[in-house]
């Protein structure tokens, strides 16, 4: 372990000084006037954020998406104010007024950070350790992107090399998704990442040691990263110079991811508030505000008081942002200019655009015959990745289950690891059993940009990745998800393994659009609707798919309009409607031959993706569900929550409101009433209960 260097390269003015000691003046002051927030923690990081801002990092405040910047990552979004302070003295936007309604409805400035709502801020982040994994990701990205476009380049000469910076916390690190996605970067050896840990000793119930009593730096050393450790000043305070000779240390690191454990005082130098929990999450009153100005030289009868002299000196970071722009510009003619396929290439994927003819592509299977639909999906991402070489994604370990891989010979590991297909540019991404850091790192892949990610794992496990999936719905962003084994249908492994609940629960995420087709024919068709998607409405997906095999229909192209009348009522109009998802269709397929023997014209749609049908106009959800038609049944295997809407007051619902257990899938199906008959009879009760 690395401890503080002596001697750096930094300059270091009064400005300087006096810039961070206004930081730790308009975080006191933005919390004590909203009467809420978390002031302690952005006053111990002000020198930190402010040297990342100022000193280190690339970045353009007047171009917040100017692809060839290093990225920077709040995990702990609720020192919110630690981002919003550095995006308001850089000249990203922010200004003093947002400052002063920080955490008030419609401000740029919200309890946590939110990305898309407020430029500059490159994640939502806010349930701890999400940061930490979507800078993993982030990492992830800029080496796949580099491998797309520039791979050949020496090690830090291409404009595709930039750097990861992130600053995390003691919680960040308790929670284990931080764990799952740090133990990934270390064994990707993912040296474009720096790490700065807040060793603040402070959390919500009091000193750190009631819950903590590891050595960090000891466990991230056996993950494989560059540790270093930096000690306060003699004051108390940051040695800024030490830290800033960490920071370039671990930038220079190009071989491991890096941390450094930086030891603060919270709400430094508040005189009663430092080093308390108070601090944490609490204005620190009045008169703690007006005392801790008095020992920072700023007069406590002034609330938000920036000097003229020191916004010039912050904002000059402007010049330097479009200093490195236009140097990066140059290199990026260079590069287009020695390399034109690969600049066409890259305009392509950064205009979102699809290459000519890329659908057709894509297989069309033959109606009759059985095929599971996580068989067939394997067969389309195949075919996708031949055109697509933006895209890709592995899964949890459970590859060969989830059918992921679109090329088995390209894994996306260090040039150093013993398997022969790695490649650190490779395709195929080993997660490992970590689903809550692989949905996590995937947002970080979505955010950086430039690349398409999907990962797997089987659909009962999404509970793992719930939180990411959330935060991907909350984000909008363009993941997909490959859950298999949907149902109860995966059979004998049993009701650990068997999702229940599991599809009607991910319905209830607002934003995240479930995909569950019916057959191999729906399969290609909802992902050929996921990949248009990607820029025109970038939303997660969730494709969940058939470990058994499933009947083959002729293709459908509004199965892309998330449902559709798949077979329609002979002898009449329909007298009554079958409503069905994935391997359910075959049996509502079946009970409609039933009722249509006994003189009961029966319609049979399928709905792959309910979220994808709301979207539709009311004329053509009328056409499919007509009003007039009362008697409905809706049948899935999994609880019925998603279907009473649909079905309405004299509908019923063929599902299972319990557990699986452990046996064929065709005696699971049998014994729980998942059978075409049921529907038959479902169907006669609700036409019973309509009086027809």
């Amino acid at each position: 372990m690395s401890t503080k260097p002596t001697t750096t390269d930094l300059e270091w003015t009064e400005l300087d000084q006096r810039a961070v000691d206004t930081v730790r003046v308009l975080a006191m002051d933005s919390v004590q006037k909203v009467g809420n927030g978390h002031p302690g923690t952005a006053m111990s990081l002000a020198p930190a954020a402010y040297l990342l801002f100022q000193k280190l990092m690339r970045h353009d405040p007047s171009d917040a998406g100017w692809a060839g910047r290093d990225r920077f990552v709040l995990s702990p979004g609720h020192t919110s104010l630690t981002l919003y302070i550095q995006l308001y003295l850089s000249g990203y936007g922010l200004e003093l007024d947002d400052l002063k309604s920080f955490r008030t409805w419609g401000s740029l400035t919200p309890g946590h950070p939110e990305h898309g709502h407020t430029v500059g801020v490159e994640t939502t982040t806010g349930p701890l350790g999400q940061g930490v994994a979507n800078a993993v990701g982030m990492a992830m990205a800029a080496r796949y992107e580099r491998g797309l476009f520039d791979p050949e380049a020496p090690a830090g000469s291409s404009p595709f090399d930039h750097t990861i910076w992130a600053i995390v916390s003691d919680g960040d690190l308790e929670e284990g998704v931080s764990a799952e996605a740090s133990s990934l970067a270390g064994h990707q050896k993912l040296g474009n990442i720096v790490a700065l840990y807040d060793d603040n000793h402070i959390s919500i119930e009091g000193d750190t040691a009631t819950a903590l009593s590891e050595d960090v730096l000891q466990r991230y050393e056996a993950y494989g990263w560059h540790v270093q450790r930096v000690e306060q000043s003699g004051n108390g305070d940051f040695d800024v110079h030490a830290l800033y000779a960490a920071l370039k240390a671990a930038q220079e690191e190009t071989e491991r991811p890096s941390i450094i454990a930086a030891r603060t005082i919270i709400a430094w130098p508040a005189p009663n508030a430092q080093n308390t929990e108070a601090s944490h999450g609490s204005a620190l009153g009045e008169d703690e505000v007006a005392a801790t100005k008095r020992v920072l030289g700023f007069d406590p009868e002034q609330h938000f008081q920036v000097e003229d002299e020191v916004l010039r000196h912050a904002r000059a970071v402007l010049d330097r942002g479009r200093d490195a722009r236009a140097a990066w510009d140059k290199r990026i003619k260079e590069w287009r200019n020695s390399l034109p396929e690969r600049a066409a290439e890259f305009d392509r994927i950064t205009a979102g655009d699809l290459p000519e003819g890329w659908a057709e592509v894509l297989p069309v299977f033959e109606p009759g015959k059985d095929v599971a639909t996580r068989k067939a999906s394997g067969q389309v991402l195949k075919a996708l990745g031949g055109v697509l070489p933006e895209l890709w994604g592995g899964s949890a370990d459970l590859a060969g289950s989830n059918n992921t891989t679109i090329d088995p010979g390209s894994s996306f590991l260090p040039a150093d690891n013993p398997l022969p297909e790695a490649d650190p540019y490779g395709r195929t991404i080993h997660f490992g059993i970590r689903e809550h850091a692989m949905g996590s790192t995937m947002n970080g892949i979505a955010l950086h940009g430039n690349t398409r990610i999907y990962g797997g794992t089987f659909l009962v496990f999404s509970d793992y990745m719930r939180p990411a999936v959330r935060l991907a719905a909350l984000m909008k962003l363009p993941v997909t998800y490959v859950w298999t084994h949907d149902s109860i249908g995966l059979g004998e492994d049993g009701p650990t393994h068997q999702p229940v609940e599991h599809l009607a629960a991910l319905r209830a995420i607002p934003g995240l659009n479930i995909v569950r087709p019916a057959d191999a024919n729906e399969t290609a068709i909802a992902w050929r609707e996921i990949v248009r998607r990607h820029n025109d409405r970038p939303a997660p997906h969730g494709i969940a798919l058939t470990r058994q095999n499933v009947p083959t229909y002729e293709p459908n192209e509004d199965a892309a309009k998330g449902g559709y009348v798949l077979l329609e009522a002979e002898g009449g109009e329909p007298r009554v409607v079958l409503i069905a998802t994935g391997s359910e269709v075959q049996l509502a397929v079946e009970a409609r031959e039933r009722l249509q023997a006994e003189g009961v014209p029966a319609r049979v749609v399928s709905m792959p993706s309910v979220e994808w049908f709301e979207e539709q106009d009311q004329e053509y959800r009328d056409s499919v569900l007509p009003p007039a038609v009362r008697a409905r049944v809706a049948v899935e295997a999994g609880i019925g929550l998603t279907w009473h809407r649909y079905v309405g007051d004299a509908g019923r619902i063929v599902s299972l409101e319990h557990f699986g257990a452990s046996a064929d899938y065709k005696v699971l199906f049998r014994e729980f009433g998942l059978t075409a008959d049921a529907v038959a009879q479902a169907a006669r009760e609700s036409l019973a209960a309509t009086g027809r």
